[in-house]
């Protein structure tokens, strides 16, 4: 096992029986496609069973964790839980970029960081830990590093309508205020099959956060999230506006 992968196993609390398992895991089909393996051996299956996997457990915990809650908001709950953003939120809070193994050209292009192939590699990793440990390992894993924190991952799912939100109360209060709310594009960058797009947050003319993702969606909704926490460190979230 890789010195990287030995800390990432200590990271996750977790020893892998079969070593294997772990770096068959943390193969992007770039770096096995490279080296003229098939695709069976990067991590696409592995994916493919832990995003599986991650839907059942991410289910049961919300299923016990709110019992009170209806099935359309425990859908909601969990589509912001188990979303891209988020699950390389989970990848960047283990270090997981670091443990990666990709081709040259997807190393040059900033692939290590992008959130697509981080939240890929989380969801090959549950499935590793499931074939490796079974289901109880892979839930205590999901419980632990996926399901934690969960209001401020459903603030950032949620990023976008509640930063309305807060601009049409603003509104309400000051109706002789007419800054709207827009995303201006800032730029582009990398490579057509790996585009990183950046917006930035306008509110009126004033200049508020920047975001970047891997889809214009995404860049919005992780600006609107930052302007959020800008706002919320002036005090009443509207003061700033």
């Amino acid at each position: 096992m890789r010195e990287a992968e030995q800390r990432l196993s200590r990271r996750i609390g977790y020893s892998f029986q079969n070593e294997t398992l772990l770096a068959h895991a943390m193969t992007h089909s770039t770096f096995s496609n490279e080296q003229g393996k098939d695709k069976g051996a990067s991590n696409e299956r592995l994916e493919f069973l832990g995003d599986a996997v991650l839907e059942v457990c991410s289910s049961d915990f919300l299923y016990h964790a709110y019992p009170q809650m209806e099935e359309g908001e425990l859908s909601k709950l969990r589509a912001s839980i188990v979303c891209e953003p988020t699950l390389a939120i989970v990848a960047r809070q283990l270090n997981i970029g670091e443990v990666i193994r990709l081709g040259h050209g997807e190393e040059k292009t900033g692939g290590r960081n992008r959130d697509s192939i981080l939240s890929d590699a989380v969801e090959a990793l549950i499935g590793a830990i499931y074939l490796d440990g079974g289901f109880a390992n892979a839930k205590e894993f999901v419980d632990r590093f996926v399901m934690n924190d969960i209001e401020h991952k459903k603030l950032f799912y949620d990023s976008k309508t509640i930063l309305q939100e807060i601009v049409q109360g603003y509104h309400e209060k000051d109706p002789g205020n007419d800054a709207v709310l827009r995303y201006v594009p800032v730029g582009e960058s990398g490579p057509d099959h790996a585009k990183v797009f950046t917006v930035k947050v306008m509110i009126g003319d004033r200049e508020y956060a920047s975001g970047s993702g891997s889809s214009k969606k995404h860049a919005e909704q992780k600006a609107a999230y930052e302007t959020i926490l800008m706002l919320q460190a002036c005090g009443t979230g509207e003061s700033c506006i």
